[in-house]
């Protein structure tokens, strides 16, 4: 039950996102609960596979290089849903930054029970 709370709460902040930065678009809230999931996919599948292979930048760029990452887990996103798009890298970085900013905060007002 918690899982899809954190999804809700994702669709409703991928929403928000999408109106009020220029270059993000979503369609609607349908579009938004499949942007949830797949983001929930990619980050669970995919980037610890990609954190693990860039640990040499990552330790160069003192961690900086995870938001490049995490842009990119975006970008793969708006690759794989068709009501979700995203302009460019850098909205794609200012989009991820802005999604866990708010993610971490919703998830600490939750609780770890989902009440």
């Amino acid at each position: 039950m918690n899982f899809i709370i954190r999804l809700l709460i994702t669709a409703v902040i991928v929403i928000l996102l999408a109106y009020l930065l220029p270059g993000v678009g979503v369609t609607g809230f349908g579009a938004a609960i499949v942007v949830a999931i797949v983001l929930a996919l990619l980050n669970a599948i995919l980037k610890p596979i990609l954190v693990v292979l860039t640990i040499p930048i990552t330790i160069v760029t003192l961690g900086l290089f995870l938001l490049v990452i995490n842009a990119c887990i975006i970008l793969l996103a708006d690759a794989f849903v068709d009501g979700f798009s995203v302009s460019g890298f850098w909205i794609a970085l200012l989009f991820s930054i802005l999604l866990s900013f708010c993610q971490s905060i919703a998830n600490s007002m939750i609780g770890k029970d989902g009440k």
